[in-house]
């Protein structure tokens, strides 16, 4: 399977990490940071948002466009990003600190939505060793398929500028943890520019942590699939959407969105570029909270949210997860509802056009991810800790790879197939007095219908 990725506090982390694989291989992957020039690009923003006290309610499963001219609303920040504003660490984690991979942006912009967690007051931060979930965890959390599940299938990740390491660390985070090879040697990775080319955008250290978030996600979840990296000449919409196209011109079966920006009039009419039946097309909720964002509005587009994920012995699953108080949801202004949530009484109760998210993962920084990313930007670089819908994405992009891929809007699928997925009903993301900030049983909007029981709701 080829999926196509578009480039444009530790201390309460307290459970499910893992020790390396293979000890040798992170000495390997310091050695390879050490040996790249300090480049420093993007932008940051410390922030907070840890997730509340879990508790998922266990399913059983059954048997198995246009040019782009829009005014958002949005602080300014250029598009190569500006000076980072820390802000205070939630109260759980006041050891650590939240910083957001990408700022603010202009109208017309889009940006990544990965946060990175990191010991607060360590302005050079290198860590030799994973410290978040691995790949191991995400496949029993979510009871994920292994061995032949993927094969065939092509996912692709759509980003904004250049990561020039994207390969390299991809290698470094796949040793690790003794998943295949997966190269452009051998035809697993392929990387090209917007337009299909290989005269890729220039560097930008922000994106090029949501990149490596990306592919390791991918590599994490669905070990056989192929990988597609296509970098947007910038973050802007006009660029990320030619991206995607890009993406489906080059055969992906699933394209992962890990970016959004705030909903605009006259949106809808760049749906084209998401309309594809026949291939898994997700986009992260947001990052902010309650509140809608575009492309994950769009009704052709499976939007993600997130979740706290972690261990609990007293559950026959052995985990938990509730509402990431962060996560994006709600009821858009501007789209549509498709026909699969205009059937759903619990999204029209609520809602009279189109509701995110439809399915979620893990996405608080607390409870974050091993990501490996040698680019030094705002002093971090190495093993480091990612949350956001930036994880989500990707993850829930591999599982409909892992599923074979769809023949339909993928967006419709879990719909169709509730029963195969882990219900939360513990949260939420804002006040807003309904479940479209709310967990419940059933949709709600942080987490949709909720995370995968395996591959069956995919």
């Amino acid at each position: 399977m080829t999926i196509a990725l578009t480039a444009a506090g530790l201390g309460g982390f307290l459970v499910g990490v893992a020790q390396p694989a293979h000890p040798g291989s992170a000495l390997s992957g310091l050695a390879h940071v050490a040996a790249l020039s300090n480049v420093t690009a993007g932008t940051a923003q410390s922030t907070s948002g840890a997730g509340g006290p879990s508790d998922t309610k266990r399913r059983s499963s059954p048997a198995r466009g246009p040019a782009l001219s829009v005014a958002t609303a949005g602080a300014f920040s250029s598009a190569s990003g500006s000076q980072a504003r820390p802000e205070p660490a939630p109260a759980a984690g006041a050891a650590q600190e939240r910083i957001r991979a990408c700022d603010s942006v202009a109208a017309g912009y889009a940006r990544c939505h990965a946060i990175l967690t990191r010991p607060a007051g360590k302005p050079t931060f290198v860590s030799p060793v994973p410290t978040g979930y691995n790949p191991d965890d995400l496949q029993h959390a979510y009871r994920l398929p292994l061995n032949s599940a993927g094969a065939g299938q092509t996912v692709a990740i759509v980003d904004a500028f250049d990561d020039p390491a994207a390969e390299s660390d991809l290698a470094v985070y796949r040793s690790q943890f003794g998943l295949p090879a997966c190269t452009t040697a051998n035809g697993c990775f392929r990387k090209v520019a917007q337009d299909g080319s290989t005269n890729f955008p220039r560097p930008n250290g922000g994106w090029a942590q949501e990149i490596s978030l990306d592919l390791d996600m991918v590599s994490a979840v669905c070990r056989n699939c192929h990988i597609i990296l296509v970098e947007a000449n910038t973050a802007s919409l006009t660029d990320l959407l030619a991206a995607v196209d890009e993406a489906a011109a080059l055969g992906a079966t699933v394209i992962s969105n890990s970016y959004g920006a705030a909903e605009f009039s006259g949106e809808a009419s760049f749906d084209g570029h998401f309309n594809r039946p026949g291939i898994a097309i997700t986009a992260s909720s947001g990052d902010a909270g309650f509140g809608v964002q575009y492309p994950a509005a769009s009704r052709y587009v499976t939007a993600v949210g997130g979740t706290s994920l972690t261990t609990n012995p007293a559950d026959p699953r052995g985990w938990s997860e509730t509402v990431w108080s962060g996560t994006g949801s709600g009821c858009s202004a501007f789209e549509p509802p498709p026909i699969w949530q205009a059937n759903n009484p619990s999204i029209t109760g609520v809602c009279p056009e189109r509701a995110t998210a439809d399915v979620s993962a893990v996405a608080d920084p607390s409870t974050g991810v091993s990501v490996f990313d040698s680019f030094n930007f705002h002093g971090s670089r190495g093993w480091l800790v990612f949350g956001g819908t930036s994880v989500a994405s990707p993850i829930i992009a591999s599982v409909f790879a892992l599923a074979g891929g769809v023949t339909t809007y993928s967006a419709s699928i879990p719909y169709a197939h509730s029963s195969s997925l882990f219900d939360i009903t513990s949260g939420g993301n804002g006040r807003c007095g309904t479940v479209l900030c709310n967990a419940a049983p059933g949709w709600d909007g942080p987490t949709g219908l909720g995370t995968p029981d395996g591959a069956g709701g995919f």
